[in-house]
């Protein structure tokens, strides 16, 4: 089927990710990352307890109240959930969409250094065989899907060019390709937090990605109105010598989207990045009290910053206490998309989650 055929449809679930105080749950991790992330609460990484704690977050109760979509990996999409006796159930993708929450996929296959580029820069993988996988995703339930492409500011130069260009168009052919059968592209141009570059580094960068990538989906036809951006929050390198206050972060980061994305792109849902589950929420709370209204709804799409208490409490074991976790960081995410949470006034573990070259 053609793009024209998906129009209203894609019109209508981008508005539907879009909602007001709501946001994503990205529960995409790769099978080796979430062996990671096992490894740290001291659980095996097998097949049985990957389902088990992914029907832990499709149960949440209320889940739906601050969560509008939840993107998954592959092997989840397809796969069945578990009772609380460990008995097989629904699949994981009917009871999220059974719950209000719109399912997605991740559709890259990764990332490979950029063959021409300076060290450490890359390209994302998975053109090849992306329409019959955005066909089966689609055939499955899910309705959008996500595409990770990654930028790094470094000393030696980067984002060279290349890097820039070739990562946009990676993103447009994505976006248009996955639009064709029926799925809204999340549009995925993260610029690591490496490094100890200012602030106005990191917009004069971002800026000039976004540009690009704009520019690329115009060429390939994308349909703005179908399509979600999930850019990182405008920061300086991990490393800087001054840490920006909430406030500044909101002013560089609402002057990098207001010069660069389409008003015609329903939400602007942030990644944390390696922020703590707190600073997470604080930094997108400041950013929506800074602008009323924005174009834009100012969301957000958390792995890490929504699933790390929740991993920790739940431990393998205590389902009850991971889902009081996650809904915990659901309803501060929640109210930071409006501009309301108030820091600390809901419980988290507050470990530090940054990652040198984070990759998943």
């Amino acid at each position: 089927m053609s793009l024209q055929s998906h129009r209203d449809e894609l019109a209508s679930t981008a508005c539907a990710l879009a909602a007001r105080g709501k946001g994503l749950l990205a529960a995409d991790e790769s099978t080796g990352t979430i062996g990671k992330r096992f490894e740290a609460i001291g659980v095996a990484n097998t097949e049985a307890n990957r389902r088990a704690y992914r029907s832990l977050l499709a149960t949440a109760p209320k889940l739906s109240d601050h969560i509008s979509g939840v993107i998954l990996f592959e092997e989840t999409l397809f796969q069945d959930s578990v009772d609380a006796l460990g008995e097989p159930g629904a699949p994981l993708v009917e009871l999220f969409s059974s719950r209000g929450i719109v399912p997605g996929i991740k559709v890259d296959q990764g990332l490979e250094p950029l063959a021409g580029g300076l060290p450490g820069e890359s390209w994302c993988t998975g053109l090849k065989g992306l329409q019959e996988r955005a066909a089966s995703a689609y055939a499955r339930g899910a309705r959008f899907a996500k595409w990770r492409a990654v930028l790094k500011i470094s000393p030696e130069g980067s984002p060279s060019d290349l890097s820039v260009r070739e990562n946009a168009w990676g993103l447009a052919r994505y976006a248009r390709t996955v639009q064709e059968a029926g799925l809204v592209p999340i549009v995925e141009p993260e610029i690591l937090m490496d490094g100890d570059h200012d602030i106005e580094t990191t917009a004069a960068v971002q800026e000039w990605v976004l540009r690009t990538v704009y520019r690329a989906l115009s060429h390939c036809g994308v349909f703005l109105e179908g399509s979600l951006l999930k850019p990182s929050i405008t920061m300086p390198g991990m490393a800087c010598a001054t840490p920006p206050s909430p406030e500044l972060v909101a002013e560089f980061t609402l002057r990098t989207l207001e010069r660069t994305v389409p008003v015609s792109v329903p939400a602007v849902l942030f990644l944390s990045g390696g922020l703590s589950e707190e600073e997470a929420s604080v930094y997108l709370s400041g950013i929506n009290q800074a602008t009323t209204p924005a174009p834009w709804h100012l969301g957000f799409s958390y792995g890490r910053a929504l699933q790390q208490s929740c991993l920790k409490h739940w431990a393998g074991h205590d389902v009850a206490a991971g889902q009081q976790a996650l809904l915990a960081r659901a309803r501060a995410n929640g109210q930071a998309s409006m501009g309301l949470y108030v820091p600390g006034s809901e419980p988290s573990d507050g470990a530090p989650l940054f990652e040198a070259n984070y990759s998943y």
